[in-house]
């Protein structure tokens, strides 16, 4: 299921990031692009933060950012974002986060099962190391294949 919405599209290699919000930036472009949200679904995500906090950021060097379905979900999607270099989102033990996977869903339950899938993979040290120390989107399709 991961790789029928981590497709090669939707997957990113950036060497840096200036910032969380350059990094937020990079993360949504391609879900952007493909029609999955709206330019109002990225406000959001810099809205939340600056209101909550940096909520998505799951662990060291891990960050899930997701809002709601309603601030500009066309469809269930996700995207997946490397940045070699990490960035700071002001997350306390867990900067830099290198590993961005940008949830967009479009209701309350249809992206249960991808969570459940995704959580797998948070588990796995190995693969999440694997996934930020590749070179190509190809390597991360291998790994995301196995979820």
């Amino acid at each position: 299921m991961l790789t029928q919405l981590l497709t090669e599209d939707v997957i990113r290699i950036e060497p840096a990031a200036r910032d969380w919000r350059h990094a937020i930036e990079l993360a949504t472009a391609p879900l952007l692009a493909n029609g999955t949200i709206e330019p109002s679904y990225v406000a959001a995500l810099f809205r939340s933060h600056e209101e909550l906090g940096p909520y998505y950021v799951l662990g060291p060097g891990l960050a899930m950012p997701h809002a709601r379905p309603e601030d500009g979900v066309n469809r269930l999607g996700l995207g997946l974002t490397v940045i070699k270099q990490g960035v700071n989102f002001d997350s306390e033990g867990n900067d830099p986060v290198q590993l961005l996977v940008t949830l967009a869903a479009s209701d309350s339950n249809s992206h249960v099962e991808t969570i459940a899938q995704l959580a797998e993979l948070f588990m796995n040290e190995e693969d999440v190391a694997a996934i930020i120390a590749a070179d190509t989107k190809d390597d991360i399709l291998r790994i995301l294949a196995r979820y």
